[in-house]
């Protein structure tokens, strides 16, 4: 008898505690579920759209004004899964795919500026194989890269050719970002982005191997940065379609 109402108040104790439980997730749940609902766009302020990626156990956000699609915060991978992941890339002039991307990008470009004298890169990687191609041109370029190249030589300084090249995928704050480089522009000079734009589907999306790089936390498509340069006080002077995108002064 005795070892019976031992188990009963054992078991009285565990359901309590359960129920404290289940309350607490639920508490859980219905605060991400609100936080979802509620989740506004990082560039226009728009009401967002939450994306659920069952592939990848994921939260996205997409915005249905700008198209904008960026990774819930509480799945960005830290600094350090950030920097070993790059360590991976074999990017370097050595490697002739990568230089010739990079001089098709250049000359996209090149001809929407008369005679520039100084350019910079931001985010250049761990050998800056754009600010050589650049030089190679008759060029100065400054650099910057958070991992390889983090001391600010390019502040107090302005620039005809701003170029970011595989970045804007990675930035928590794209629109804190741009407004930065633009404060670095001459005023006949332009910024050349490159970012591999999504179609603006979702079922495309959820099955883009882009999104799989565990560093990518944002998308964009054309419209995007036309609404970014909007806010910039920019203008989007042409893009391809498909990764490239160049603005200046409106």
């Amino acid at each position: 008898m005795e070892k019976y109402i031992r188990v009963s108040i054992i078991a009285r104790l565990v359901y309590k505690k359960l129920n404290i439980v289940k309350k607490y997730l639920l508490k859980i749940i219905l605060r991400q579920k609100n936080y979802e609902k509620n989740m506004k766009c990082k560039i226009c302020d728009t009401q967002t759209v939450p994306l659920e990626d069952k592939q990848l156990q994921k939260i996205y956000f997409l915005c249905p004004c700008c198209e904008y699609i960026f990774l819930d915060e509480n799945y960005v991978v830290s600094q350090d899964r950030e920097l070993s992941q790059y360590q991976n890339h074999n990017n370097s002039l050595e490697n002739i795919g990568y230089v010739n991307m990079f001089e098709n990008f250049i000359d996209f470009f090149y001809s929407e500026i008369e005679n520039p004298k100084k350019a910079f890169d931001f985010g250049s990687g761990p050998k800056p194989v754009l600010s050589q191609l650049f030089e190679r041109k008759g060029l100065t370029c400054s650099i910057y890269d958070k991992f390889y190249a983090c001391e600010k030589t390019y502040q107090n300084s302005t620039y005809d050719i701003i170029t970011s090249t595989e970045v804007f995928e990675h930035l928590g704050n794209p629109l804190e970002t741009l407004r930065m480089l633009k404060s670095l522009l001459n005023p006949q000079g332009i910024i050349a982005i490159m970012t591999l734009f999504h179609k603006n589907s979702q079922e495309d999306f959820l099955n883009w191997w882009y999104r799989r790089d565990p560093t990518h936390i944002g998308f964009f498509t054309p419209q995007t940065f036309e609404v970014l340069a909007n806010i910039c006080g920019l203008e989007v002077v042409r893009h391809d379609g498909k990764r490239v995108v160049v603005l200046r002064h409106r």
